[in-house]
């Protein structure tokens, strides 16, 4: 391993403590009567959360349990990146990196960390904070760019003369953007959704599958998808009150899970209640919502500028569409990657690894042992 030394999470008790004050100090805004989730996170909820994260949420528990897989600091082309690394006990482990989203962390990958390291079929797992996101040097970057530090992180840092890769939301177009730009060595990758229609698309070249497809996400853009645009165009107005409030940090990220669905399917989403606030934690404690979200400006000004689109790339894919995602077809999927797998699963969401962990590692090693 080159130019990486070994890290461990150590957050002050002067953080704590002071995050401990700003959720006891939260200056609660009131809400519509019968209002629900209609307006947002749901203000009985999170009271509700925030006195679970006060009273019952342990940190120094769930750090320690970060802390319980080798991680680094790698310096890849000049910008610092967090990643933990963790060999497969396999005779033949296959390099596999694993790219998270937004508003998720490199925590998504958490759970399925041991499912994916032991027995035959194993995987030396490569789980990188997205630079923005995390323990990660604080820039904003494309899509693109993060694959480009990928691929040197993968060849140049650990010595891999091939890999695969795998992501979803934010990961997956880290994902697509390496297959396209170095089909010599990735050798597969994986997709829990590949990008949706932006109202761009010839209808007479749509399937009715396809065109049910984007009839349904331009319903979910005018419903659930406000977020995005705010963090493509103004982010830093956002990071202000998010960076200076855990409540409100909570609230935000909490909102993208919740689309109608209860409380107790939203901290399932997020692989339980434990789980939901370790990922908030992650954000608070490195200060990174606003690089993070910053990252949405840095694609959107790179598609706006007209900068040439990512060709379709050879290498073999394989997609997984999750129930409580959204349900595209095989042939929308064909359009951006090379489908030589496409599987309907039965349970599981937007953060299937940390939702249905089992099942997720599962289709990991069926497809990237397959091909």
């Amino acid at each position: 391993m080159k130019n990486a030394e070994a890290f461990k999470v150590a957050v002050s008790e002067e953080v704590l403590n002071d995050l401990k004050n700003r959720l006891q100090n939260t200056r609660w805004p009131g809400e519509a009567e019968g209002s629900g989730w209609h307006f947002g996170t749901s203000e009985s909820y999170l009271k509700d959360l925030v006195a679970y994260w006060l009273i019952d949420y342990d940190w120094r528990k769930q750090e320690a349990e970060l802390n319980k897989y080798p991680q680094y600091i790698a310096d890849v082309n000049g910008v610092k990146v967090h990643f933990q690394y963790i060999k497969g006990k396999g005779g033949n482990s296959k390099p596999l990196i694993l790219t998270h989203g937004w508003p998720d962390s490199y925590y998504r990958f958490h759970k399925i960390i041991p499912l994916l390291t032991e027995g035959d079929q194993s995987f030396d797992l490569v789980i990188p904070s997205i630079p923005g996101f995390g323990f990660s040097e604080k820039t904003a970057i494309t899509s693109e760019a993060v694959a480009d530090l990928w691929k040197v992180l993968m060849t140049g840092n650990l010595g891999y003369r091939q890999f695969y890769a795998a992501g979803g939301d934010v990961g997956m177009g880290v994902t697509k953007a390496l297959a396209s730009k170095y089909p010599d060595v990735v050798a597969g990758v994986h997709f829990t959704d590949v990008g949706y229609p932006m109202g761009q698309e010839d209808p007479a070249t749509m399937t009715e599958a396809e065109k049910q497809f984007a009839q349904f996400v331009q319903q979910w853009w005018y419903s659930e998808g406000a977020y995005a645009m705010v963090q493509a165009t103004k982010p830093q107005s956002l990071a202000y009150g998010l960076n200076d409030s855990p409540a409100g940090l909570a609230a935000w990220m909490v909102s993208f899970g919740n689309a109608g669905a209860s409380p107790e399917i939203l901290e399932a989403a997020f692989g339980g209640r434990d789980a939901l606030l370790t990922n908030v934690m992650i954000y608070w404690v490195t200060q990174t919502i606003a690089t993070s979200v910053r990252m949405y400006k840095a694609d959107a000004i790179a598609q706006w500028s007209g900068a040439r689109p990512l060709q379709k790339s050879n290498v073999p894919a394989g997609v997984a569409v999750f129930p409580r995602e959204a349900q595209f077809p095989k042939e929308w999927a064909e359009r951006f990657v090379n489908v030589v797998s496409f599987r309907m699963m039965t349970e599981g969401g937007h953060f299937a690894a940390l939702e249905v962990p089992d099942i997720f590692a599962a289709e990991l090693r069926r497809f990237f042992y397959s091909i």
